[in-house]
C-alpha cells in the first residue's frame, strides 16, 4: 500500500479509478461501482462525494468552457487543489473511486493531490453493455445532460436555473446483494446549455421595475436592459433618485432587493446587476423653496 504524505501528515488511502470516456455514463454508474468496491469517497469532475453528500469542492460542470473544464476536473488551479487535499486530510479516507476520462487524466489527478497510484482500474466497458454506452453519447450530445451522483438537493443551489431533474435508481447490487437506493441529479453545464431560458427576459425586467416603484428612494426607471445567459440574467438600469437620499445608499439596497427577489421568485441566479443613478428628483415645493434661498444669497 501506497503512502498520502502531505503537510507532514501520513494517511493510508486505497485508490481506485473509473475509467471511460466522456459521455459514457461514468457518473450514472459511481456510486454502483463505488458500493460494489466497499468504497464510500468518491472524485467527480472536481467534487468529493461522500455517499450522498458534496463534502467539498465545486462542480467542474460549471466552468465556462471545456478547456476550463478539464483544468478544475484535475485540479489544475491552486486554490481548488489545495482545497481537495484540505478535505482529504479531514475526512481521512480508508479508499477513495477516481472518475476519469483516461488513464492519463487518473494519473493527472493522483499527482496533483498527492495521491497513490490506483489499486485497482475499473473501465466503463466491464459495467456497462455497448448499447447502454451508446445511449448515453446520443443524450449526451443531443440533449446535453450530464449527471452528477448526488441528490438534488444537494447541489440545488449550486447550480440554481441548471438542474434539469432528479433520478432515483434502484439496485439490488452491493455489499451481501442488499438493494440500495441512488438518487442522481441532471444538469446541464454551461459549456454546453442547449436552448433559451424558459422564463422570458420581460419578467426579470417587470420584477425590477416593480421593486422600483415600491422604492421610496427610486423616483423612475429611465432604462432597463436585460441580458440572458447560461449563468443567469444580466441587468442594466438607470434610475432617477429622489432629493434627499443617500445615492449611494439607496442604489446599494435597490440592487439587494433585485437579486433577492428575483431568485427566491425564478431559482435562477443572478449574474450581474449594475444599476446607474442618472437623475435627480426634486419635489416642487423643495425646488420652489431653494430657489427662494438661492436668490436670498
Amino acid at each position: 500500500m501506497q503512502i498520502f504524505n502531505n503537510l507532514n501528515q501520513n494517511t493510508d488511502i486505497k485508490v481506485y479509478a473509473f475509467i471511460g470516456p466522456s459521455g459514457t455514463g461514468k457518473s450514472y454508474r459511481a456510486q454502483m461501482v463505488a458500493n460494489e468496491n466497499n468504497i464510500s469517497y468518491i472524485i467527480d469532475d472536481g467534487l468529493l462525494i461522500n455517499e450522498n453528500d458534496v463534502v467539498c469542492g465545486t462542480s467542474a460542470k460549471k466552468a465556462p468552457t471545456k478547456v476550463e473544464t478539464v483544468r478544475q476536473a484535475i485540479f489544475i488551479n491552486e486554490k481548488e487543489r489545495n482545497e481537495m487535499k484540505k478535505a482529504l486530510r479531514k475526512y481521512k479516507p480508508d479508499s477513495i473511486l477516481i472518475l476519469g476520462t483516461s488513464d492519463g487524466m487518473i494519473d493527472k489527478i493522483t499527482e496533483n493531490l498527492g495521491l497513490p497510484k490506483p489499486i485497482k482500474k475499473i473501465y466503463i466497458e466491464d459495467v456497462a453493455t455497448e448499447t447502454e454506452m451508446e445511449t448515453a453519447k446520443r443524450i449526451r450530445t443531443t440533449q446535453g445532460k450530464h449527471v452528477i451522483p448526488v441528490p438534488t438537493f444537494e447541489i440545488k443551489k449550486d447550480f440554481s436555473g441548471y438542474i434539469l431533474d432528479p433520478l432515483q435508481i434502484f439496485k439490488f447490487k452491493g455489499k451481501g446483494n442488499n438493494p440500495y437506493m441512488a438518487e442522481k441529479s441532471i444538469i446541464r453545464p454551461t459549456f454546453s446549455y442547449l436552448g433559451n431560458f424558459t422564463i422570458s427576459d420581460t419578467v426579470f425586467r417587470q420584477i425590477a421595475e416593480y421593486l422600483a416603484k415600491r422604492s421610496s428612494a427610486i423616483y423612475k426607471v429611465m432604462r432597463t436592459r436585460v441580458e440572458s445567459t447560461p449563468e443567469g440574467p444580466v441587468i442594466y438600469m438607470e434610475v432617477s433618485i429622489n432629493y434627499g437620499n443617500n445615492i449611494l445608499e439607496a442604489l446599494r439596497e435597490f440592487k439587494q432587493k433585485i437579486k433577492k427577489e428575483i431568485e427566491i421568485l425564478t431559482t435562477m441566479t443572478v449574474k450581474d446587476i449594475t444599476i446607474v443613478a442618472k437623475g435627480l428628483h426634486m419635489e416642487e415645493n423643495n425646488a420652489e423653496s431653494n430657489e427662494e434661498k438661492n436668490k436670498e444669497s
